[in-house]
């Protein structure tokens, strides 16, 4: 889909709910966005896994992929990610071990190590895991169930069946300098929460780069391979877009006072809305976005790109009208090709 100077493009869905309409509006949404990512040639279309919000509907990314690959050809697809410490490494290999079977080459695996949610909702989630300290132990075990077998290995009692030897893609997601390191250390691809996490990024990316090394089992690249989070919204015009961005910038307002909420309309004057002090958080928070017409929003783009000498961006969008978000993405498309 890029012209030969510019990265790839791919989707990073919440599956946001809007005001007014419930979960299963907001899925059939998500379904006609990734039919629409991948007519238009994006690279990759994740789902990441968020519980116990009223605002996403994405708790159960596998189910989600597998609905989309049923109605795509070409995009890969994936989490962004699954939040391991809410999960067995067995049961999420055989979760995407049966979706790489069912679809083949075209399922990737995020893993990230934070809960996705609350802590009382993570106790829910898991059960008698107290720490999220086997984490680098957890993703050794998801690589060995998914990686093919030797007669021996065939004889152990534990298997995941499916996902041996499915070899499903892992990813490494992350917001600070240890997610950095351990993709580094276990030579996996990262993908940097830029999108919301934003102060860390060039140490973080900058580190990865560094150390990273071939040497351990899990390395699946001959060298490193990062992806940023960009918060995007294309209009017709920079006015218009925004206008419509101001949507956006209420949900991280949300984040900001505890007062998570469904996605609202957009206001003509955000101060107004939530106030200058709380505005000013949310300008730290989304700093790496790109808001405006086509134009402007390439040129905002490859400055990231620039910036961050990132090698994929994985583009996020909120739109109050589901129909404003297709657009945004249709011509963000048309003037990424150009």
């Amino acid at each position: 889909m890029p012209s030969s100077s510019r990265v790839p493009l791919s989707v990073l869905d919440l599956v946001p709910v809007a005001s007014g309409t419930g979960a299963r509006e907001a899925i059939d949404q998500s379904l006609e966005l990734a039919r629409l990512a991948d007519s238009l040639g994006y690279q990759r279309y994740w789902y990441a896994e968020h519980h116990n919000s009223v605002a996403f509907a994405s708790s159960a990314t596998s189910l989600l992929i597998g609905r989309a690959a049923e109605h795509t050809e070409r995009i890969r697809l994936g989490s962004g990610g699954v939040m391991l410490p809410n999960h067995s490494p067995l049961m999420v290999a055989e979760y995407y071990g049966t979706l790489a079977e069912m679809y083949g080459d075209r399922i990737d695996l995020g893993l990230g190590r934070a809960p996705g949610t609350d802590p009382i909702t993570a106790a829910a989630l898991r059960r008698g895991a107290a720490t999220t300290d086997t984490f680098v132990q957890d993703v050794v075990d998801l690589h060995r169930y998914l990686a093919p077998r030797d007669e021996e290995q065939l004889r152990q009692q534990v298997r995941a069946l499916p996902g041996q030897g499915t070899q499903v893609p892992l990813w490494m997601l992350g917001s600070s300098l240890d997610g950095a390191a351990v993709a580094a250390y276990l030579g996996l691809p990262y993908a940097f929460a830029s999108h919301f996490a934003p102060q860390l990024r060039h140490q973080a990316l900058a580190l990865y780069r560094e150390r990273f090394s071939t040497e351990f089992e899990t390395a699946q690249l001959p060298q490193a391979y990062s992806m940023a989070g960009v918060n995007v919204l294309v209009a017709p015009t920079d006015e218009e877009a925004a206008f419509l961005f101001t949507t956006a910038q209420q949900m991280a307002a949300g984040i900001r006072t505890g007062q998570r909420v469904k996605l609202q309309p957009p206001v003509d004057d955000l101060d107004a809305a939530i106030g200058p002090e709380v505005a000013r958080f949310v300008d730290g928070f989304q700093a790496v976005r790109a808001v405006g017409s086509p134009e402007t929003v390439v040129r905002q783009l490859e400055a990231i790109v620039a910036d961050l000498e990132v090698d994929e961006l994985i583009v996020t969008t909120y739109a109050f009208d589901p129909a404003h978000r297709l657009r945004s993405f249709e011509l963000l498309a048309q003037a990424w090709q150009a």
